[in-house]
């Protein structure tokens, strides 16, 4: 029963990015690109069934893209020795293996991809502590365990879709869109979370703490050091509400009751968020 579940699902998915497909190629058919349409058809169909293997082989992909765009500290840098010290020991959590590189720049930022890639920029490093940077480091390996970047993928995997089937109409927008099908890795690394899987995160930080036995405090104080970069900033446009989500596991460590899942209200502003995150993947980043 459950494998019906999934099929089903997969095939309405399937489905509606097809119905978008149909709906944005409904014109004269003598400009379109067949090759290109075909190759739009594929990532559609990859949108709704990407495996694991194929996501981790896509993750490692765009984690080498990054790489190969920053600088990367060195092993025997200040910056190298200190991630070393803090994550030598935790290369494999939950079956899942992690691999942790520092980027040097004095940008606030962290982001994971779904094959296990932490990366850390050496501005965060230069405004967090230890105990603080192992929360963050947590939190970033929690939205891998859960499946958070997968997600993300599969939706950026849909926006490619749509960018190839634009891209085969020979006309102004197709070489716009063209030079932005490589965006794929910038979408994934600059997907928004929503509360939800920030909740989820969250608690995995935590708990690597607690498992650890590392000062559990270290959490909070992470969270109310990133709200003062004030909420334009770019690492709080992916990582939101800093200081809601402290006060949330400052109540979880003090023995009050916290929820881990959203209200009837915050399911449904949820599932609208969802909704937008996965139209602005699509059109926001055509142009």
């Amino acid at each position: 029963m459950h494998n019906n579940k999934n099929s089903f699902s997969n095939l309405k998915a399937i489905g509606q990015v097809f119905l978008l497909l149909l709906l944005l190629l409904n014109t004269s058919c003598e400009d379109t690109d067949i090759v290109m349409i075909t190759g739009a058809g594929i990532d559609a169909m990859k949108a709704a069934t990407l495996s694991d293997s194929e996501v981790r082989q896509l993750a490692k992909q765009a984690a080498d893209l990054t790489d190969n765009s920053n600088r990367v500290a060195s092993s025997d840098s200040p910056y190298g020795r200190r991630l070393h010290r803090l994550v030598g020991d935790h290369l494999e959590e939950d079956g899942r293996t992690f691999n942790y590189k520092v980027y040097l720049s004095p940008q606030v930022n962290a982001f994971a991809m779904a094959d296990g890639t932490i990366r850390i920029n050496s501005g965060l490093m230069d405004m967090t502590n230890d105990g603080e940077l192992r929360f963050i480091i947590g939190h970033e390996m929690g939205h891998v365990v859960k499946n958070h970047i997968k997600k993300k993928m599969m939706m950026a995997y849909g926006s490619s879709a749509l960018r190839k089937a634009i891209a085969s109409q020979d006309n102004l927008a197709g070489d716009i869109s063209r030079s932005i099908i490589g965006s794929f890795t910038e979408a994934i690394v600059n997907a928004q979370f929503s509360q939800q899987e920030e909740r989820e995160a969250d608690d995995y930080g935590l708990e690597f703490l607690t498992r650890q036995e590392y000062d559990r405090q270290a959490a909070i104080s992470a969270l109310r050091k990133l709200a003062t970069l004030g909420a334009d900033h770019s690492f709080l446009s992916s990582h939101p509400a800093p200081e809601i989500r402290a006060n949330r596991l400052e109540d979880q460590l003090s023995g009050k009751k916290v929820e881990s899942q959203p209200s009837f209200l915050q399911g449904v502003m949820e599932q609208l968020h969802k909704l937008w995150e996965y139209l602005r993947q699509l059109f926001f980043s055509l142009f």
